[in-house]
């Protein structure tokens, strides 16, 4: 097998579990909890260390901003011995009792970005792996973590539904985004990002496993108020220690996933 064109990766290069932040710095710092660890490769966005937790062989490969990136590094990484995938990132919410720093478990995603429709049609699933949210449920509650099990919605914009420059918040556009927020916590929608459904929907095409999930780091609602300028940082907890219990939780529903699967 050739070296893959993007990720620059080849057979034996990654393990069957990876890890897929979006951060390429992230991807150090989720190697740095391991047994073992080595950085395999970096190109453009995508960043792999390979390396061993707990007995687990690992990888950890960052994807870059949303699912057209996401959806390159899972065709790669597929293709050189990935067989298990797990979503580890940042999400906002729009539910109340969703606080910052709390991790949430996709058990599923609604597809509100395009990259999964030129894969699947619109009426197939975004659904998790059974056993790996079930490996994330169990990691979550022995490291002590909040977490919520639910429904994501993967969206293609950081941006979109923001006044443009110049106009008010209360503008139609701003209105309508905001409105589209409020039907996602009416449909106990637990977070909202930009990958995970892709993730799934590939996952689920070729026979292989995907699950994710993400530390929250903002109230959606609150942190866009009703008038005023958009700020991306206002509200946002970008505590240290969420990222490294992300990092955890996931490296050790991956140990976990290992441990079934060699007793299987």
């Amino acid at each position: 097998m050739a070296i893959q064109y993007h990720i620059k990766l080849d057979d034996g290069d990654v393990a069957p579990y990876v890890l897929l932040p979006g951060d390429p710095g992230r991807v150090e710092i989720v190697a740095s909890l391991w047994d073992e660890a080595h950085k395999v490769a970096e190109n453009r966005e995508y960043v792999t260390y390979t390396g061993v937790y707990r007995g687990a062989p690992i990888s950890c490969t960052s994807t870059g901003i949303g699912s057209p990136s996401t959806a390159i590094a899972m065709e790669e990484l597929a293709r050189v011995g990935a067989r298990t995938f797990l979503r580890i990132g940042t999400a906002g919410t729009v539910q109340d009792y969703v606080a910052n720093g709390d991790i949430a478990i996709f058990d599923s995603a609604a597809r509100y970005e395009g990259t999964s429709h030129l894969y699947a049609p619109p009426e197939f699933p975004a659904v998790a792996s059974h056993d790996v949210v079930a490996a994330c449920i169990q990691a979550g509650l022995e490291l002590g973590l909040t977490t919520h099990v639910g429904t994501t919605r993967s969206a293609d914009t950081f941006y979109a539904g923001h006044p443009r420059p110049g106009s008010s918040f209360n503008d139609y556009w701003h209105s309508s985004w905001r409105e589209n927020l409020h039907d996602l916590k009416r449909m106990n929608v637990v977070a909202a990002e930009m990958e995970a459904s892709a993730i799934f929907v590939l996952a689920r095409l070729w026979g292989l496993r995907a699950g994710g999930i993400a530390v929250v780091l903002d109230n959606m609602l609150e942190v866009t108020g009703e008038s005023g300028k958009f700020d991306p940082e206002a509200g946002v907890d970008h505590s240290a220690q969420h990222i490294l219990n992300l990092a955890r939780m996931g490296s050790e529903a991956v140990r976990l996933l290992h441990e079934r699967d060699s007793a299987a």
